[in-house]
């Protein structure tokens, strides 16, 4: 049931194409009645959709020998959210999870040739305030949204915009038969452990996979577009390719965005990457109700069931970072809770983390391990570095040192990372000449962190350049030296965690990929996703085959000479090379966003050096700065002149 829908907005005159699978922000987009979401910011001047409840309808063929069958059913893999479905004006279902399969019986309504299928989806965002309201003064701290079963980050992040979305997002289907096939038999072929024992030091935290212990090097995976319909076969195989170029065992599919496409599991099946899948929790308390509770239940045996069957899937997590937000974000204080509601709050995250989700998943898969939160202790607390996993975000958030590592590395560091802003040529993209200055309102568009330019800045001046110089700096080499502190910080941070093995057993970077153009922790780039500096550290960072090296020479206590770099081009190669060593030299061509072979390498004296890049590019106008151009341009001499 792929064609011939068309969308309103609900009770307006006009219909317009739609596309299934789809969203409504997609299918304005298409119909060109609303500007590009991720261009300048116009994110901001969309939030008028998120209000508005939407309708889409279709026309659908039957056959008197479909009729004929004993069971008919309506099936909906993909409803977002909060979806009431007409078949021949008969209401048929009330739907209200996006991570839910809808059954609907329709053998009653249905009929031989046209018949017309209505849905209405209401607001998710005023339904998750109204629901909000109602509760009051009871509070679930932080956000509406967890409220309802749908993908948290709709509501925005630190990395992502606010497009809460509705529509259509996996192709429905009929299905008619007499006998319901039998369901395939659940086969695990390997022996999954997740091994915590209390030791000398602790408690340990480690994967043993068919009677092996594994060391895992990797990162966590958010959605991959804002909008679902666009992640298509072609993006997962891009994605998954770079976890695997890099050298990846290991991905955390995080609990704020999806359970992912089955396509996306096959990958990591093929491909060898573990998946340790959070359910689809992040960062709040949950409702207590019944109803609530049910949904749930329905959604995690449906999901376990649709998945255990992939190899790959290595650990099923009730949350992410519930338990340690409940603790230590300091939600009490802020919310002004009760001890009543605070209990009250507490006694029902327990029953659905720590009490039902785990025996819901034995129901259907009780070969792999579960645990209730990812991670239990926050990153200032002692055990946080010595048992469980770790979020350790005394990095960036903290302010801490990168070295601080050396003392504070976890048994498995599941979560941790250093920003950097999105490449240039992607800059390009989304702005206009006119926004390209440091801090323009375009570019804080495309900056959700907390503070983030200034913890950006307070690295660049502890590790490139003083403090005075980085508001000089134009944006361009601004990128270039966000992307080199990233470089430095992630390849030092996996050095010293791969360095304290059989202590530290895991290693998995925030982010692997990004959902628009942003400034993030993502090693990767939104368009095409195209490596960002660190995705090229990170790989030499994983090999197997050689010691990760760690450098904590910081970079603004080099002394630099000009390294006079020349360079060549022999059809697919450019041949580089640097009379002086050279530092970060980075490679661009107008116009490109293919993978190079390596990139922001280091150049000794006289070495010569080849960087291959994808296709046949007619003319190729390149660029190759190192560190010492960049700067160069902001020292005390250079900024006297002007």
């Amino acid at each position: 049931m792929k064609n011939n829908w068309n969308y309103r907005e609900e009770k307006t005159e006009k219909w317009y194409p739609a596309t299934v699978p789809g969203e409504i922000h997609t299918d304005l987009l298409n119909n060109k009645a609303i500007p590009d979401p991720f261009y300048r910011d116009n994110e901001k001047k969309l939030l008028w959709i998120e209000r508005k409840n939407w309708e889409y309808k279709t026309t659908f063929q039957v056959t008197a020998s479909t009729l004929k069958k004993k069971n008919t059913e309506l099936v909906f893999d993909g409803l977002d959210t909060y979806a009431s479905v007409y078949l021949n004006n008969q209401l048929v279902l009330k739907a209200d999870n996006m991570f839910r399969q809808w059954r609907v019986d329709v053998k009653k309504t249905l009929k031989a040739g046209n018949n017309n299928l209505v849905i209405v989806f209401q607001s998710a965002q005023n339904v998750v305030d109204s629901l909000a309201k109602k509760e009051l003064p009871f509070i679930i701290p932080d956000n509406p949204r967890a409220y309802v079963r749908k993908a948290q980050y709709h509501f925005g992040w630190d990395w992502g915009p606010k497009f809460t979305t509705c529509g259509i997002w996996k192709t429905p289907r009929l299905e008619a038969y007499d006998k319901k096939a039998p369901e395939k038999p659940y086969v695990l072929n390997r022996k999954i452990e997740l091994v915590q024992q209390p030791d000398s030091l602790g408690k340990s935290f480690y994967f043993r996979i068919d009677d092996k212990p594994v060391y895992m090097k990797g990162a966590n995976y958010i959605p991959s577009d804002a909008f679902l319909s666009r992640v298509t076969k072609k993006e997962y195989e891009k994605i998954i390719a770079l976890a695997k170029d890099a050298n990846m065992n290991m991905l955390r599919v995080w609990g704020g965005g999806v359970y992912e496409d089955d396509y996306f599991y096959d990958l990591c099946d093929k491909y060898g990457i573990n998946v340790w899948q959070d359910f689809m929790f992040a960062g709040t308390m949950i409702p207590g109700d019944k109803a609530f509770f049910d949904n749930v239940k329905a959604e995690v045996q449906y999901q376990v069931k649709r998945l255990r069957h992939h190899k790959s899937i290595v650990l099923w997590c009730g949350n992410n970072e519930g338990d340690e937000a409940f603790k230590d974000w300091g939600w009490k204080k802020t919310f002004k809770i009760s001890k009543q509601d605070s209990t009250r709050l507490w006694k029902d995250y327990v029953r659905l983390f720590q009490d039902s989700i785990p025996k819901w998943v034995n129901e259907v898969d009780g070969k792999r391990p579960y645990i209730s939160s990812s991670p239990l202790f926050h990153w200032s607390r002692e055990k946080s570095i010595t048992q469980g996993d770790s979020h350790y975000w005394g990095t960036w958030w903290g302010l801490e040192d990168i070295e601080v590592t050396q003392k504070k590395t976890g048994r498995f560091v599941s979560e941790y990372g250093m920003q950097a802003m999105p490449n240039y040529s992607s800059i390009e993209k989304f702005t206009l000449p006119e926004d390209r200055y440091l801090y323009s309102d375009v570019l804080q568009a495309h900056q959700k962190a907390g503070k983030g330019f200034i913890k950006l800045d307070t690295y660049l001046n502890r590790y490139f350049i003083d403090s005075t110089k980085i508001k000089k700096m134009n944006v361009e080499d601004y990128t270039y030296l966000t992307q080199c502190l990233q470089y430095y910080s992630l390849k030092n941070i996996i050095g010293i965690h791969r360095s304290k093995a059989p202590y530290n057993m895991g290693t998995l970077v925030w982010q692997l990929n990004d959902c628009w153009p942003v400034a993030s922790w993502s090693v990767t780039d939104y368009d095409n996703r195209q490596p960002k500096a660190a995705w090229y550290a990170m790989r030499e960072a994983y090999r197997d085959d050689i010691k990760p090296e760690i450098d904590l020479t910081r970079p603004i206590d080099l002394k630099l000479e000009d390294p006079k770099i020349s360079w060549r081009i022999k059809g697919n190669k450019v041949i580089l090379k640097a009379e002086k060593q050279a530092k970060y030299v980075y490679i661009s061509m107008k116009g490109y966003t293919q993978k190079w072979s390596d990139n922001y390498i280091d150049l000794k004296a006289g070495e010569e050096k080849i960087i291959e890049f994808e296709g046949k590019v007619a003319k190729p106008e390149i660029k190759v700065v190192s560190l010492y151009e960049v700067l160069k341009k902001y020292s005390v001499a250079k900024l006297l002149r002007f």
